[in-house]
């Protein structure tokens, strides 16, 4: 008998021992028969099949999907080792890799409408919402009725800009029953139809929205969309259950990473390691923000690190913040459980989220327990839902000690607002109207009510408020951003019927954030949206010294610009209802010495106010950053920190 038939046979012994250890479900034991089979066997692609999903239900995604990447090599025609070595993939968020891996599989292999639904979720992944709409297509040709296609597709048409055709995307994925994920999807449909201003149908989506969520069982877990409720309802009870939902969901299958103790004497003595993780590293709201607080932190007392997960633009800010923190560690692409073992190993003494529910988030990355005491801060403005993040950053306004049933983190209050600022943002000199597209009649113009709010904020009631004042102030122009084509079309057709003509509406196209802030010195008001605020904008517009005023509601999303606003000392354009909004609007633009002081209040509170003292903002988080390891250092559990 030759040696080559020897080593055959035992190859095969082991192999069948393998395939009784995972009948018998011992994992383990079959990976190690498995092993030994392919080793003596290196090219029989069973072998490694086997060995790959032994690995993967074990969870060791990586190693499983470097097998069942063999087990294809040795056999290109085995489809199943593709779509294996394809999954483990996506599991390790290697969508390009993915797309490779789907591409090498022979042009005479059968494709059926999973290889092209899976090609396109990777294509799409990947940052190509083109081709994977094109993918998508391919799997509908196969088998029309795929709810769970007709959404991903939606989500594609969303990244091209097309919310329209997201929409209808999303309609088709409903009617066709998309099962546990309805919710979600009625969600994002609710907020992509606001995203256009698209209303004819909003009132009814938003009752079905609700609908669904009251359906929710207690304690579920479902793929609802957070976001969508904090922007679109001022009901806290009702935007919590959302959360909950969504974060259960989210971290099924997480077990989190051993607990760590309390610091030793010698640890509290060093510094304060705190994480930030975020997708926005870059020319983004976030970054506007707080950039000038990452540099004000004290090196000598705090290490800082930043754990980014998103792309890089090139922009100057992405350098400026690069430069900002002590240590900046790219996570784009690597798995939770692996960025958790990365933070873990980096010793993080806090770790703070600044995504929540936002686009691109990696909140399920916080239940792995990577740090001592996990935040969330600026990024979502409502309750995570989770059970695994033990502060949310806010303040007196935003987030009162009587709203603490309504958030499932204790509340770590600053002591005037939560948002911090950047006193180096531009502020050039500011256009001309017309060079802005506003109307110039030689002598300063019409009354200009800026709305620079992003188009989802903006509902048939907070429109009809805005047509009210126009009807009210024939001499005032609404000046609105002209996010996409489609907003501007729907706006102007529910201005007409509104009595409204279009000369009263002027539009201001996007442009870079230095641009933006020349141009915003133009406007005589800005006048808020409601249930959701404006955030950033309202910081610009004050920095810009245009007056806000605002109509604070239940949550914190609808409470964000009167935190500002009462951060600059104006609490008297903070209004209680829709009325006194309104009356308080007309009021202040018949009254333009009135207006003029209030200009003058905003260009001294530029150096004199705590909403853009960065520096004093910076002293006061880190203090707050210290209570709360102080608690942990104790061995007492996370509670409310009113501000001190």
């Amino acid at each position: 008998m030759s040696t080559q038939h020897n080593v055959t046979q035992k190859a095969q012994r082991h192999w069948k021992t393998g395939t009784q250890h995972a009948k018998a479900g011992q994992w383990s034991a079959a990976s190690k028969a498995f092993d030994l089979a392919l080793k003596l066997a290196p090219h029989e692609s069973l072998y490694a099949l086997n060995l790959a999903r032994a690995l993967l239900r074990q969870g060791r995604i990586r190693e499983a999907g470097d097998a069942a990447e063999k087990a294809f090599r040795a056999d290109p025609a085995q489809v199943v080792a593709c779509a294996l070595w394809a999954h483990c993939l996506t599991e390790q968020k290697r969508h390009a890799e993915v797309v490779t891996a789907l591409r090498a599989l022979p042009p005479e292999a059968p494709r059926g409408h999973d290889w092209h639904e899976s090609l396109g979720r990777a294509l799409q992944y990947s940052g190509k919402p083109k081709e994977a709409i094109a993918a998508y297509f391919d799997a509908l040709a196969l088998k029309i009725d795929l709810p769970q296609v007709h959404y991903q597709m939606g989500t594609c048409f969303n990244e091209l800009d097309m919310k329209e055709e997201a929409a209808q995307c999303f309609h088709t994925a409903l009617a066709l029953g998309i099962g546990r994920h309805e919710l979600g999807v009625r969600g994002l449909l609710s907020y992509f139809e606001r995203e256009v201003c698209r209303w004819q149908s909003a009132q009814a989506d938003l009752v079905a929205l609700l609908a669904a969520l009251h359906a929710l069982p207690d304690g579920a877990a479902a793929p609802t969309t957070p976001f969508a409720h904090v922007t679109l309802f001022d009901d806290p009870v009702d935007q919590l259950r959302a959360a909950r939902a969504a974060s259960r969901q989210s971290t099924i299958d997480v077990q989190a990473l051993p607990a760590l103790p309390a610091r030793t004497p010698a640890e509290r003595q060093g510094r304060l390691r705190v994480g930030y993780v975020s997708a926005d590293f870059h020319q983004h709201a976030t970054c506007i923000l707080m950039a000038e607080m990452l540099e004000h932190h004290d090196r000598e007392r705090f290490e800082v690190t930043l754990y980014s997960h998103g792309k890089d633009d090139g922009s100057l800010m992405r350098k400026r913040i690069e430069g900002a923190a002590e240590h900046f560690v790219n996570l784009r692409g690597v798995s939770d459980r692996d960025a958790a073992q990365r933070i873990r190993d980096d010793r993080v003494d806090l770790l703070i989220d600044l995504k929540g529910y936002t686009k691109d988030n990696r909140l399920s990355l916080f239940a792995w327990k990577p740090a001592r005491v996990s935040a969330s801060f600026l990024g979502f403005p409502g309750s995570t839902g989770a059970d695994f993040i033990d502060y949310i950053v806010g303040d007196p306004v935003v987030t009162p000690l009587e709203h603490a049933a309504h958030f499932d983190e204790k509340i770590a209050q600053m002591p005037v607002c939560y948002q911090p600022n950047d006193r180096q943002r531009a502020l050039p000199t500011p256009p001309t109207r017309s060079e802005a597209g506003l109307p110039d009649d030689g002598q300063g113009g019409p009354l200009v009510l800026c709305g620079f709010n992003q188009p989802f904020k903006i509902s048939a009631p907070v429109f009809d408020t805005w047509c009210r004042l126009l009807h009210r102030l024939p001499q005032a122009v609404l000046w609105l951003l002209e996010w996409n084509g489609q907003v501007r079309k729907n706006i102007e057709l529910e201005a007409a019927k509104r009595g409204i003509a279009p000369e009263r509406l002027a539009w201001a196209p996007r442009r870079h954030p230095k641009h933006h802030m020349a141009r915003l010195q133009l406007a005589d008001i800005f006048i808020d949206t409601w249930p959701c605020n404006a955030h950033t904008t309202a910081s610009d517009a004050l920095w810009a010294a245009v007056p806000v005023v605002t109509f604070a509601g239940r949550t914190f999303a609808s409470r964000v610009a009167a935190s500002l606003n009462h951060a600059v000392g104006l609490d008297g354009l903070i209004c209680d209802d829709v009325a006194h909004y309104e009356e308080r609007i007309v009021a202040l633009a018949h009254d333009r010495p009135q207006r003029e002081r209030l200009r003058e209040h905003l260009a001294q509170a530029r150096s004199g106010s705590a909403l853009f003292d960065s520096l004093r903002f910076t002293r006061d988080i880190e203090a707050l950053y210290l209570r709360m390891l102080d608690r942990h250092d104790q061995g007492l559990p996370a509670a409310h920190l009113p501000a001190a």
